[in-house]
């Protein structure tokens, strides 16, 4: 942007220009002169700042989705927050992950390629103290993981395959699914070193535990659907309103649908050992009276009263009263 000059400033351009001190080809040479901008070939900048900004969308859902899975998959508070979406060279990138590490390779289907997650050991480390039974506050020390562990965190990892596709649903119809989990940085090579790639970093909390998330998306991996990560597409594709035939198979759909109908005589509170006396003959006394309409449920709501009956040598319920919302029958 233009600096804005003060009227001071103004004047005192003047008398120099009409002194002869400044010369006006001078002026006009600078501001014709080409404006150089600074470019790194070692990292291209191959993905736009929307995109970018598309990106963090999709794993901001990720992170909420993850963190409501972890939380009853380890019995723990978990809570997971984005940090930054950027894009980097490959080996900046792998350069600077830990010996050991947990690293998951992702096929990214129906996409050509893989993706990488990165969690930190010390959150792994927790993550299997809890698995086995302790409560993961326990401080480990640096450690290879053994066969043990490496099957247990296998199939959580696999269990999270569904929620990345979740989260990326709104752009695409992925089917993730887990190739391998390496130890050693050196054999999670999925891309050449020089690639450029999207790395959104997120934080994760296990209990008292803390570290970082790295998800790391190779450009080669989204670059043919670059064109639906722009922002304008993601909104107007979630504003999407139905169409007529689609609201119609919908309202097909859901008159079809089965639901549970119960009848409700009564109830009432039995203590087990009165249950295991019970014989042939003895009468439980429920909290109703005979004169009482029978409830009936549908799924879980009370919505209708009816007198019982017999129909076709079956037991059958003739409705007699709606229950409307706010009626209180519980």
């Amino acid at each position: 942007m233009s600096e804005v000059l003060s009227q001071n400033e103004i004047d005192a351009l003047l008398q120099a220009l009409s002194s002869g001190e400044v010369d006006v080809e001078e002026i006009q040479e600078v501001e014709s002169s080409t404006k150089v901008k600074k470019y790194d070939f070692r990292n291209p900048q191959k993905i736009a700042k929307d995109q970018l900004r598309t990106l963090e969308i999709i794993h901001e859902n990720f992170g909420r989705l993850l963190q409501t899975f972890l939380s009853g998959y380890l019995r723990a508070p978990v809570k997971i927050s984005i940090l930054t979406v950027d894009q980097f060279a490959y080996n900046e990138f792998s350069n600077a992950i830990s010996n050991p590490a947990f690293l998951s390779i992702i096929d990214f289907r129906p996409l050509n390629g893989q993706i990488l997650m990165d969690i930190s050991t010390n959150v792994v480390y927790s993550i299997l103290d809890r698995l086995l039974g302790g409560d993961g506050t326990e401080k480990q020390e640096i450690r290879a993981f053994t066969e043990i562990e490496l099957s247990l965190l296998d199939s959580m990892i696999e269990k999270i395959m569904p929620i990345i596709q979740e989260a990326w649903g709104n752009v695409i119809q992925l089917k993730p699914t887990l190739d391998k989990i390496e130890v050693n940085p050196q054999f999670a090579q999925i891309v050449p070193p020089n690639e450029t790639i999207a790395l959104v970093t997120l934080n994760i909390e296990v209990g008292s535990t803390e570290g970082m998330l790295n998800v790391c998306i190779p450009h080669l991996v989204i670059e043919p659907i670059l064109d639906k990560l722009s922002t304008k597409y993601w909104f107007s594709t979630e504003q999407k309103e139905l169409s007529e035939k689609e609201m119609l198979a919908i309202k097909e759909r859901m008159l079809e649908t089965r639901v549970p109908v119960k009848v409700e005589l009564g109830s009432t509170f039995v203590r087990i050992r009165d249950v295991l006396d019970l014989q042939e003959g003895d009468v439980v006394k429920l909290n109703r009276s005979t004169d009482e309409r029978a409830r009936v449920r549908i799924g879980s709501q009370i919505k209708f009263l009816g007198d019982i009956g017999v129909s076709r040598n079956k037991m059958a319920i003739k409705i007699a009263k709606v229950v409307k919302d706010g009626d209180e029958y519980d």
